[in-house]
């Protein structure tokens, strides 16, 4: 079974308290040797993903929607990053350059084909740019992709997208 992961980026430490429990809930819903999560490992709801997929056994796969991507996440997540591609037993690329919107969906478009189910981390509300957590969900329901909310009472999103 391969469940992907989308949400929101820059939730402050509080949210987070409130959204792994619940990550770590949807985790737990699959058998462990059968489970692999996909996810682009950005900083927030995509690495606490695959950090709780390979905490119960479950093997990853990584998607790097950009040559340069690494480079627009915040240099205190690089470490975090790097280890979780290091565990990957699969890495799929855009063949895109730069980190852009686009490159982003485009990476959350190959995320999505890839999997059984999506879980999203997401209040429900409109990305604040292309390439967001609502236009990855929508992606997901139009190619016919189950979505999973995340969102615990008491989040909020304080953050760009």
């Amino acid at each position: 079974m391969k469940v992907g992961i989308t949400g929101h980026r820059g939730l402050s430490a509080a949210v987070e308290k409130l959204v792994r429990p619940g990550l770590d809930a949807e985790v737990k819903k699959y058998e462990p040797t059968e489970l692999c999560g996909v996810s682009c490992v950005a900083d927030g709801p995509d690495s606490w993903f695959a950090e709780s997929v390979l905490a119960v056994g479950g093997r990853i796969e990584v998607v790097i929607p950009a040559d340069r991507y690494r480079d627009g996440l915040p240099s205190t997540h690089h470490a975090t990053y790097d280890a979780l591609l290091r565990q990957a037993v699969e890495v799929h690329h855009t063949d895109m350059d730069e980190s852009t919107s686009q490159a982003h969906m485009a990476g959350s478009e190959i995320l999505v084909g890839l999997v059984d189910r999506l879980i999203a981390v997401w209040d429900g509300e409109a990305a604040r740019g292309f390439g967001g957590t609502a236009d990855v969900v929508a992606y997901a329901r139009r190619i016919g992709v189950p979505v999973d909310i995340v969102w615990p009472e008491g989040a909020t999103r304080d953050a760009a997208d």
